[in-house]
């Protein structure tokens, strides 16, 4: 009974959700964050109810300056400002880094510092004393010029590995001086769940258990599990990112950590109202970074609830808890019975049902269609995010869908051309026939790049018959490579997201030419526009 009355006990506390995509994930081989990318990714964190954002380093880099000064009001996350102790031999008053950080429009900051003896000898090359210093300074400054002040103490767990009074000496001198919040952080991933219980247990007794946050990185696959034993321990704020991005092996998966907390712990969380979201969150940023989501990833992945076993099948048709430790539906996953036609059949027809088109009486029509879908994702289309473009598929093979116009030919010029400088620039032309009816459009324009004149001489053909293409704005294009390993001759992938007064939306092409995918992503986009519009 008293273990029981313990955990209800931990069970009633809310946990914080802190996700550090936008900086630490950045970190990722091959992850670039665009300006775009981070304004659009923030919105959807504070759209999900992610308690804290935060955003990256002001004054480190171009882009987080210009981000911060971009920031969208947020409705239900706090955005964060990262950085660092004053430098040793500055004042917190005289520190730039520091005080960029501060003065960067936001209320909450997180402040990086060492909390292992062996870096602040090897790294900093500084006496212990002076480090412990710089924490009490800058925490305490720092708490005058913002409302909430995270300490996060770098490398803690090695650190207390190697010199306990020094490590917890180091998060003392934070919570003294101030912190809202002490994040003991793995660093080096290196921490593994057993570990955790009496490594808390003396933190507790400098820390209260309430303003203990922690921050796993997963070089041993333990993130995940050494974040939920963190709860499990009555630590209150879990740090991570989404789908796990991150420097070399990454950092715990929020969506795995949020998942489990809420819905097999039972723990309350801003997100739990938004927790069938976090499938769409998950495809979203891949998408938006122009990777490849993973299929096997837990909860989100497109195979994480697929059933292929003949044995498996039966029993899932029969009742899904069979192989499925939750209804998918709850974290927005569907369910995949990959060798049942009749399944494939009936997820399509739901999605179709949701488009409202009528496949009553359809049946070999719904089976051709199928057969469709897995013909273009072996070529390389992936409808997941280009949900315009699968309604305009659909459409065409369901319903008698008249197109907005005919493409007769295009012709694309990119070329470059020495100005009155004598420098070389770049010069494209695009040249479109389209039919409208019966009546036939021309029309030629120059633009920035092929793509953008292509667009341009499309609208310029389509105004004169639609004049609400004026209203069509395309805010993303993205190229990926399908087949690497062919060189120049590679197939590709083009996204584009689109926007107009009402509505934004993805559509996607495929093909071996690059101005010939790009060219079927735009004439869904326009398609979709005039037919929503």
């Amino acid at each position: 009974m008293r273990l029981l009355k313990e955990w209800n006990q931990i069970v009633k506390k809310k946990i914080k959700l802190y996700d550090s995509t936008l900086r630490d994930g950045a970190q990722t081989k091959g992850v670039n964050f665009s300006l775009n990318d981070k304004l659009k990714i923030i919105s959807l964190l504070d759209e999900i109810g992610i308690d804290y954002i935060e955003g990256g380093w002001p004054g480190a880099n171009p882009t987080d300056n210009v981000f911060f000064q971009k920031l969208p009001k947020l409705r239900n996350s706090k955005a964060v400002a990262f950085g660092m102790m004053r430098k040793f031999g500055k004042s917190s008053q005289n520190d730039s880094g520091l005080n960029a950080v501060l003065n960067s429009g936001v209320s909450t900051v997180c402040l990086v510092g060492k909390s292992w003896d062996f870096h602040v000898k090897n790294a900093l090359k500084i006496p212990l004393n002076k480090n412990l210093d710089m924490i009490s300074d800058t925490i305490a400054f720092a708490c005058k010029r913002v409302d909430e002040v995270l300490f996060d103490a770098e490398h803690f767990f090695d650190g207390y590995k190697n010199n306990k009074e020094y490590s917890l000496n180091s998060i003392k001198r934070a919570y003294d001086a101030g912190a809202n919040w002490i994040i003991l952080c793995d660093t080096n991933g290196g921490t593994l769940p057993h570990e955790l219980e009496n490594i808390f247990n003396e933190v507790k007794k400098v820390v209260p258990e309430s303003m203990i946050g922690v921050h796993f990185h997963n070089d041993t696959d333990n993130a995940t599990y050494n974040s939920l034993e963190s709860i499990r321990q009555g630590i209150t704020q879990v740090q991570g990112t989404f789908n796990g991005l991150g420097e070399r092996c990454g950092n715990a998966n929020l969506i795995n950590v949020a998942a489990n907390a809420i819905l097999k712990m039972g723990f309350e969380c801003s997100l739990k109202k938004k927790i069938h979201n976090l499938t769409f969150a998950s495809r979203f940023i891949d998408e938006t970074l122009n990777r490849e989501s993973q299929r096997n990833l837990p909860f989100v992945g497109s195979a994480a609830f697929a059933h292929k076993g003949g044995l498996h099948i039966a029993a899932v048709e029969k009742d899904p808890r069979c192989y499925e430790h939750i209804d998918p539906k709850q974290i927005g996953n569907e369910r995949v019975l990959v060798v049942s036609n009749q399944s494939g059949k009936s997820n399509i027809i739901n999605k179709l049902k949701k488009l409202k088109i009528n496949v009553q009486n359809k049946e070999k029509k719904v089976i051709k269609f199928l057969e469709k879908i897995k013909e273009q994702e072996f070529l390389g289309y992936a409808y997941d995010g280009a949900e315009a473009s699968f309604e305009l598929l659909a459409k065409r093979v369901f319903q008698r869908f008249k197109e907005f116009y005919n493409l007769e030919n295009f012709k694309v010029s990119d070329e470059k051309r020495k100005n009155i400088k004598n420098e070389f620039v770049p010069f494209s032309e695009a040249r479109v026939k389209i039919f409208v009816g019966k009546k036939s459009f021309y029309s030629a324009a120059e633009g920035n790049g092929p793509i953008h004149a292509l667009d341009m001489a499309l609208r310029n053909a389509l105004i004169k018959f639609y004049p609400r293409i004026k209203k069509l704005n395309l805010v993303d294009y993205k190229v990926r490579i399908l087949t690497p390993q062919d060189g120049t001759k590679a197939l590709v992938r083009v996204r584009i997201e689109s926007k107009n007064d009402k509505l934004k939306w993805s559509t996607i092409g495929v093909s071996h030419n690059v101005i010939d995918a790009s060219y079927i992503a735009l004439n869904d986009s326009i398609t979709y526009h005039l037919l929503k519009s």
